[in-house]
């Protein structure tokens, strides 16, 4: 039995709150099971180094898990002095993943950063973080074209991530902490509202699998991305 009693192929209980900042130009909270996570968007009027005269906007990313966010505390990485390489490799997947969403050539001179904060972890928080980050993104570049800061809203694909995995033998998708720390394949999918992929992370755990269970893999993926980003327009047009 999975958590929640979920048959295999269904998503956690979500809900996506927009608006839950009063500073920041947009922000969200995702809530998939008891995975809970916090984005804010921040918009800066200026770009890297790379960027300056190509009339390109810049949109990137910083992830980081409050110390209690687990079962166990764990320091937060500002008080050991570098960030790990797992944070490092989860800020640089929501970046891309929230620029193939975004025409860069529209937002003008400016840097949309991506604050990601896991709230409380349970699995799938790098998923979380890019299905409320494009939340967040939207919500800026409304705020922004409302303040006539931008002349038009930027053109936009939704796009949102979901964990998929195989665990005893069974495609499932949305894995809570327990399921994937026992999947014999684990993997992130992200994928855009037009059913195009993003990026795809899988690894065989136990073994090695199948092209045929790559496939499923992918179609269960696919699919929760659909639900995901059904669920991220409701909370827009809300």
């Amino acid at each position: 039995m999975r958590s929640f009693d979920r048959g295999p192929l269904d998503l956690r209980p979500l809900t996506i709150t927009p608006g839950v900042s009063r500073h920041a130009e947009g922000s969200a909270e995702v809530r998939m099971g008891h995975t809970w996570v916090r984005v804010t968007c921040s918009v800066e009027e200026r770009v890297p180094p790379h960027l300056l005269g190509k009339a390109s906007g810049w949109v990137t990313a910083e992830y980081g898990m409050l110390p209690r966010s687990t079962h166990t505390r764990s320091a937060r990485e500002a008080a050991k002095g570098k960030q790990s390489g797992r944070t490092q490799e989860i800020q640089r997947l929501i970046g891309r993943a929230l620029r193939a969403s975004v025409d860069l050539s529209q937002l003008g001179a400016r840097t949309f950063t991506l604050d990601c904060d896991v709230i409380e972890a349970d699995g799938g928080t790098r998923c979380a973080s890019i299905t409320a980050a494009y939340v967040a993104l939207a919500q800026a570049a409304r705020n922004l074209h409302a303040r006539k800061v931008i002349s038009t809203v930027p053109r936009m694909v939704p796009v949102a991530a979901i964990s998929v995995g195989i665990v005893k033998g069974t495609v499932v998708t949305d894995l809570d902490y327990e399921e994937d720390s026992a999947a014999e394949v684990d993997m992130n999918l992200v994928a855009t509202g037009e059913g195009k992929l993003v990026e795809v992370q899988g690894t065989a755990e136990k073994g090695a699998f199948a092209r045929a269970e790559l496939d499923a893999l992918v179609d269960a993926g696919l699919a929760g991305v659909a639900r995901l980003i059904e669920a991220q327009t409701r909370a827009l047009a809300g």
